[in-house]
């Protein structure tokens, strides 16, 4: 009796323990009016960007990420954020609270992703 009661605390235990410590994933959400304007054709291009640039990183054999930027940048805005210093790329990420700089391939030369929809 008293063995099953030891056995039926732990049991709840290791039931609440795992119910605190898992997370669920749902993604991005995004709230807005139904009175803006939405386009979801623009969302889904930002995402294929988004989620080319991270491709990209994989393939690199080596990244280079900085904390600070040399002052000789120049900021461009198109297809996404991105600093060009001398003949490197850099685009701004963000890391626990922290803004920094990974080194990317030549934007002229990163291919676009674009979807024809008929």
């Amino acid at each position: 009796m008293i063995f099953r009661d030891a056995l039926k605390r732990k049991l709840m235990l290791l039931t609440v323990t795992m119910l605190l410590h898992s997370s669920v994933n749902a993604g991005q959400v995004v709230v807005r009016k139904s009175s803006e304007p939405f386009d979801a054709f623009a969302v889904r291009d930002q995402v294929l960007l988004e989620n080319e640039w991270k491709e990209a990183l994989r393939m690199q054999q080596q990244i280079q990420i900085l904390q600070a930027l040399p002052a000789s940048c120049i900021p461009f805005a198109r297809p996404y954020t991105y600093y060009r210093c001398g003949g490197a790329f850099y685009r701004p990420y963000h890391y626990q609270n922290k803004k920094l700089y990974i080194q990317v391939d030549d934007i002229k030369q990163t291919p676009i992703h674009k979807d024809k929809v008929e």
